[in-house]
């Protein structure tokens, strides 16, 4: 059954009224009519099946027949903050991390980050990021929508941190030899609802200088595997372990 996020000012007691980009979806790439049956979700994470009671070009009016009782969501909230990469690197791991469960994501401008971005351009690649993330929510019957936070320094980073359980950073040289700081040694020490931060680096990896902050402030660093990965896949390779740890263990 197709999703939908609807924002809070859609919902009534009884009713779910659809008044954005969806209605295209709805009507002309799923062809749908009176009568059928989404599945509509609500900002604070609740879920519901309803039924298409009208249609025009400005709203779909929908009818609340079955709240849905889903557990979906990871069970502790990881945050990626990602080191800013080339080219569309990031829209693949805001799509595929949304996929597998992250709870937001900050774009880091890293030291090694090629790509810079100014107040303009981050504003106008936010909007594309958010419209990413919702639809791979959908996709994949999320019932929250990660948040999509601007992009900040790694001071800011620093600074976010301090509401955090647990504070990773993923540095290539600890892959080399450093068996106890493995990703699951830290998963070991996580609970349900913990908050995690985790930073991964652009290509090229973090500074000297900016490990030594992260450390400073109290990151731990990790390994994610024996083999040195590329920055698209790093934070993949993590939530994919963090998923198997906390739900199919």
């Amino acid at each position: 059954m197709q999703r939908y996020f609807v924002t809070a000012s859609g919902w009534s007691d009884a009713h779910v009224t659809i008044t954005d980009d969806a209605i295209h979806h709805i009507t002309r790439v799923m062809r749908m009519e009176i009568g059928d049956k989404i599945i509509c979700n609500h900002s604070e994470g609740k879920a519901a099946i309803c039924v298409i009671k009208t249609i025009s070009e400005e709203r779909i009016v929908t009818e609340i027949v079955e709240w849905q009782n889903q557990t979906v969501e990871l069970p502790v909230r990881v945050t990626i903050a990602q080191g800013l990469p080339k080219g569309d690197k990031l829209e693949l791991i805001l799509q595929k991390g949304t996929e597998l469960g992250a709870a937001a994501f900050i774009p880091l401008q890293a030291e090694r980050s090629i790509v810079k971005w100014d107040n303009k351009k981050a504003n106008k690649k936010n909007e594309r990021f958010k419209k990413i993330i919702k639809e791979a929510s959908e996709q994949s019957h999320r019932t929250l929508l990660p948040k999509m936070e601007k992009v900040a320094s790694l001071q800011d980073v620093i600074l976010m941190s301090a509401s955090f359980e647990h504070k990773l950073v993923a540095y290539e040289e600890t892959a080399r030899d450093l068996p106890t700081n493995k990703l699951s040694h830290f998963l070991n020490q996580m609970a349900p609802s913990d908050q995690v931060l985790l930073c991964i680096g652009p290509e090229g990896g973090f500074s000297q200088k900016e490990i030594n902050e992260l450390h400073n402030a109290d990151f731990q660093s990790i390994r994610l595997g024996p083999r040195i990965l590329r920055t698209e896949t790093a934070a993949l390779y993590a939530l994919a372990s963090i998923s198997y740890h906390f739900e199919e263990l």
